[in-house]
C-alpha cells in the first residue's frame, strides 16, 4: 500500500500496487482498484481496466491508464 505517492496522485492515497503476472508471461507493476487492501492475496485473479490516473496542468487535462481489479467474469 502506497502512502507516500508521486506528485499528481495525492488525492488517491493510500492505494495498493501489485506485481501482476499476465497470462502471456510478463510481470507488470500496477495499481489495484475496486478492492480493499485486506482482500488482496497472492494468486488473486485480476483483469485490466482503464481508469483515470490523474489530472495535469491548469486546464485539468485528465490522464487515463490501466489498473487491475479482481476478476469479475467467470470466464476468466
Amino acid at each position: 500500500t502506497m502512502y507516500n505517492v508521486p506528485r499528481g496522485y495525492e488525492d488517491q492515497k493510500p492505494y495498493t500496487v501489485a506485481l501482476i503476472k499476465l497470462d502471456e508471461g510478463p510481470v507488470v507493476t500496477a495499481q489495484l482498484t475496486d478492492v480493499s487492501t485486506d482482500e488482496v492475496h497472492i494468486g488473486m485473479r485480476v483483469e485490466m481496466v482503464t481508469r483515470k490516473l490523474r489530472e495535469e496542468g491548469a486546464e485539468g487535462q485528465i490522464i487515463y491508464g490501466y489498473k487491475f481489479r479482481p476478476l469479475l467474469s467467470a470466464s476468466g
